[in-house]
């Protein structure tokens, strides 16, 4: 296919709210690390600068990926997998240490995050497998090798320590679900997800009462049409109840303070008031500062490089995981929702663009992407508007970050070079 043919192809709809995102993200970028010393656009020493810089170096690649052909993703897809692990496993010897976690080479002029890579490439990866004509996802076997592709970026993410990053791989499994994996298995997973958290809140003693109440309930209200055997239902109360028994040392042994404390603000486990309010000043400081900044934007915003909290330098992080809340104090609530907006239409967009794919591979790698973008989205908002755990993950397109804003442009365009061949049966 032509260039000039893969450009006609094009859905420009969906690169038009992508440049529109960047160009959002970059100004609010210069916003909150705007100085009187330095207003020029262009020194690339400042952080705006440096955003911008990578802006133009998403372009290029952009323009190799739209080049390279459609069957060269699916060809490579294992390979690529393969060079990111190793790039993850490299980390726990050449990594660079920041803030804590080892997530970074440095190359001198940049800080290659190879987590950002993996999650093209475990997209690329997963939609490669599912699509083998040999793969049926109804088979346990296949189930596993489907998951086991999710796992272990998981596992060599984890240590680093980068629990954020890590999370988001577990937003594929909802490709594994379109593409016809048991509900209940979501439902289980839901299930384990709420008894983590009513352990951390109640205890397992409680856990263990309600649970002997509600089967007595249900038994009373089902018992002639149950048809389940007593001895699974059985297995299945004591495997629920060590999974809880379970929580308490995970919490303890596996978390570190700064996510137990997290935990412990969010679901208000610390008792102690003076306890409580250390924690607040701490690990809750910069989710009540952002909170208070975007309230302090009212409906209109305070309008560009007016917000008093942003030039304060209130909320930390705030040019990269926190810059939704330097859109809602000088933007309002205007500037916040024309975000979500522009967002849904995003998603809904790839949402239409994935179901109309004739191959398999392009399809479920639509998902992929989608699975990753919203997961990012949705978790980042949720932390900078306190309704979710403080979590570092970057809002895509717009937190600052050369690897995060490198690699969600590949990933889209990618899929957006596979959907430009979507006439064609096959390739």
């Amino acid at each position: 296919m032509s260039g000039k043919s893969v450009l006609k192809r094009l859905d420009w709809l969906t690169i038009l709210i992508y440049a529109i995102l960047v160009f959002i993200g970059w100004l609010n970028i210069y916003s909150s690390t705007f100085t009187e010393a330095d207003q020029s656009i262009f020194n690339f020493s400042t952080l705006h600068g440096k955003q911008l810089f990578f802006i133009m170096a998403s372009a290029i690649f952009v323009v190799i990926v739209l080049a390279l052909e459609v069957n060269f993703y699916e060809r490579f897809s294992s390979l690529f997998y393969l060079i990111s692990m190793v790039m993850l496993l490299g980390l726990f010897v050449f990594g660079k240490t920041v803030a804590g976690a080892t997530s970074w080479y440095d190359l001198g002029f940049f800080n290659l995050q190879p987590s950002e890579l993996a999650k093209v490439t475990t997209a690329l990866a997963l939609a490669k497998y599912l699509s083998d004509i040999q793969t049926d996802i109804k088979r346990r076997k296949d189930q596993l090798y489907a998951i086991l592709i999710l796992l272990i970026p998981v596992i060599l993410i984890v240590p680093q320590p980068d629990p954020g990053s890590a999370l988001v791989f577990f937003a594929l499994i909802f490709v594994i679900f379109r593409e016809g994996l048991p509900l209940y298995y979501l439902s289980i997973g839901l299930f384990l997800i709420l008894i983590f958290v009513c352990t951390l809140m109640f205890g397992t003693i409680w856990i263990t009462i309600g649970l002997v109440l509600g089967l007595i309930l249900f038994f009373l209200l089902k018992r002639k049409n149950f048809k389940v055997p007593i001895f699974q239902v059985a297995i299945a109360c004591i495997a629920t109840i060590l999974f809880s028994l379970s929580v308490n040392f995970v919490f303890e042994e596996v978390f570190e303070q700064r996510h137990r404390d997290r935990f412990s603000l969010w679901l208000r486990l610390e008792k102690d008031p003076k306890k409580l309010e250390e924690i607040q000043k701490t690990i809750g400081y910069n989710t009540y500062q952002s909170e208070k900044a975007i309230e302090s934007g009212g409906f209109y915003g305070k309008g560009f490089l007016e917000g008093t909290r942003t030039k304060g330098d209130f909320v930390p992080e705030q040019h990269s995981d926190y810059i939704f809340s330097t859109i809602g104090e000088e933007w309002g609530f205007l500037g916040t929702a024309t975000v979500v907006i522009l967002f849904t239409l995003l998603f809904l967009r790839l949402t239409s663009l994935a179901e109309r794919q004739k191959n398999d591979f392009s399809r479920m790698y639509g998902y992929g992407v989608i699975s990753i973008l919203f997961v990012h989205f949705f978790i980042n908002v949720g932390m900078v508007i306190g309704i979710l755990p403080t979590i570092g993950i970057p809002l895509p397109f717009m937190s600052y970050g050369g690897s995060g804003l490198l690699f969600f442009t590949i990933l889209l365009f990618i899929f957006l070079r596979l959907d430009s061949n979507r006439l064609k049966e096959s390739f």
